[in-house]
């Protein structure tokens, strides 16, 4: 199995996002968690872009890759006490904080080493993005961020800290988050706080309004940077503010394809299994969030040309199957209930919009070797991440 993946694909629309959003120059953050191949990030430093993080290990790579360490944001409701250290130490831009205890902390440690750092606090605006339960953030009821109604409480009590210096306000309501509204009403509750915070005193001079913005899985639903921006810069332009986005899914998504062979093809009862090599280690996405990925076979005839990436294109002499790996779990699937051309044992499928939320989130589950990862520009291809063998497998637990 092999992934071809990230083409200069990715690097245009990182530019388009800039374009969109030029009248409010923003610092545009690209999101680690979503791709965190060391040559992608280079690729990206190199146009400008800042990174946003939420580990040790993605600021780590983030260093490696060559960014401005003043244009890294912090994310993350569990930071360790090493973890805020090593990014005093490369000197981060910005800790988005997502609590009064954190915050605290953060001023112990400030003031320890006598050293400022930037912080926006992360507000919860119970926004309902209407995306998938587990990846939905900005309701009162997730994990993150603070509460609307504690947000002035907690400048009260932290916003003159000489250390740990409260400047911003950090928003991210979900993801995929497909049209402007959601924003638009959380930035708007935002804006309405900062405004409040600055009549208090409280010097308030950046917004960052995160990310989630959609990439299209299906042709039939792919927003466009301008779509979001059409409606959120009207609200930004003017306001004084430094803006932050920390875009990720959309730009990385339909950079990628997980390339997967065909083992066998069965049949049990009244379906019909395509059995690829391919599994839920190497894209935990449709397991996970039942999320939709088309997938298509590498080569077909001119009757099988698909006319778009539809939900199930059932053509002519298609048949219906269901795309799965060979992993332990009945959840092991890449697609369901789709129209195939025909396909044999060696056959290879594509499955689309993996280069976001694919190999970041792979695993060595029933001690599988992870893929290896290919770069292509145009017709030109590239190893930038090989494949691993079985002595990858074992390597941390050997000599000890």
């Amino acid at each position: 199995m092999s992934k071809p993946a990230k083409s200069f694909f990715l690097i245009v629309l990182s530019f388009i996002a800039a374009v969109a959003f030029a009248p409010v120059n923003p610092l545009i953050c690209f999101s680690i968690k979503s791709c965190q191949n060391i040559h992608i990030l280079e690729r990206l430093v190199a146009l400008g872009a800042g990174m946003d993080v939420v580990s040790g290990g993605e600021l780590y790579r983030a260093i490696r890759a060559g960014v401005d360490p003043a244009k890294v944001v912090y994310a993350g409701v569990g930071k360790t006490d090493p973890e805020i250290i090593q990014a005093l130490d490369a000197g981060i831009g910005w800790f988005n904080v997502e609590s009064e205890a954190e915050l605290a902390n953060l001023c112990t440690i400030a003031a320890g080493r006598r050293q400022q750092m930037r912080v926006a606090l992360r507000v919860n605006p119970d926004v309902d993005p209407k995306t998938h339960r587990h990846t939905t953030t900005g309701k009162k009821e997730t994990k993150f961020g603070v509460d609307l109604e504690r947000a002035r409480r907690v400048f009260e009590q932290f916003g003159r800290d000489p250390w740990a210096r409260l400047r911003g306000i950090h928003l991210h309501i979900g993801s995929p988050v497909f049209q402007a509204e959601p924003y638009v009403e959380a930035i708007g509750k935002a804006l309405g706080l900062i405004e409040q915070l600055r009549r208090d005193g409280f010097a308030i001079d950046t917004l960052n309004i995160g990310g989630g913005y959609a990439a299209g899985y299906r042709d039939d639903q792919t927003p466009t940077f301008e779509s979001y921006a059409r409606k959120i810069v009207p609200m930004l332009a003017g306001s004084g503010l430094r803006i932050i986005l920390e875009p990720g899914r959309s730009i990385a998504a339909n950079a990628g394809i997980l390339v997967t062979r065909t083992q066998f093809v069965k049949q049990g009862g009244d379906k019909q299994f395509v059995i690829v090599d391919g599994a839920m280690t190497d894209l935990i996405r449709p397991a996970l969030y039942d999320a939709f990925h088309f997938a298509w076979p590498v080569r077909c005839d001119e009757r099988f040309v698909p006319p778009s990436r539809g939900a199930d294109l059932a053509l002519p002499g298609t048949v219906e199957v269901d795309v799965v790996g060979p992993v332990c779990e009945s959840s092991d699937y890449l697609a369901k209930g789709r129209h195939l051309p025909p396909v044999q044992r060696g056959d290879l499928i594509a499955v689309f919009t993996a280069g976001a939320y694919g190999f970041v989130m792979a695993s060595h589950y029933n001690s599988r070797p992870n893929a290896a990862e290919v770069l292509v520009t145009g017709d030109q291809m590239r190893t930038i991440r090989r494949r691993e063998t079985y002595e990858d497998l074992t390597k941390a637990e050997e000599n000890l």
